[in-house]
């Protein structure tokens, strides 16, 4: 289950409809599993259909995160047009064991579909979201 601070979803989420067309992308960094900084990162595809990660800065967030010994416990990003689920290139691009993978879907403006995911060796397991205060 991935438990997540209300005001951490609500920024994941306003960070979608912020780059909508486009998928949004970013982490939520913490300790011992525990979600706790938000940083939202740059689709350097500039899609509607796909993300990723620039490189520089990927290795600039990842770097940070091991100077204040964090992992990334959070990886999410947006689909414009479909279902929060991860697609067949989001499945070979997972490439973080402990992490939960968070879609968010923009193609209802007026509803938010958040949802959280655990990928391991191709296999997509759906998890329970607790939304804390």
């Amino acid at each position: 289950m991935l438990s997540i601070a209300q005001e951490l979803a609500d920024k994941i989420v306003a960070h979608a409809r912020a780059d909508h067309p486009d998928e949004a992308c970013g982490v939520i960094a913490g300790r011992n599993g525990v979600p706790e900084r938000f940083i939202p990162m740059e689709n350097a595809e500039r899609s509607p259909t796909f993300y990723r990660f620039d490189s520089r800065e990927q290795f600039r967030v990842w770097r940070e995160m091991d100077d204040r010994d964090e992992t990334p416990v959070v990886i999410y990003h947006s689909h414009t047009a479909t279902e929060a689920y991860p697609s067949r290139t989001d499945i070979a691009y997972a490439s973080e064991p402990d992490t939960h993978y968070v879609l968010v879907s923009t193609r209802e403006e007026g509803e938010m579909e958040f949802r959280s995911f655990r990928i391991l060796d191709g296999v997509v397991t759906e998890e329970e979201v607790e939304f804390l205060p």
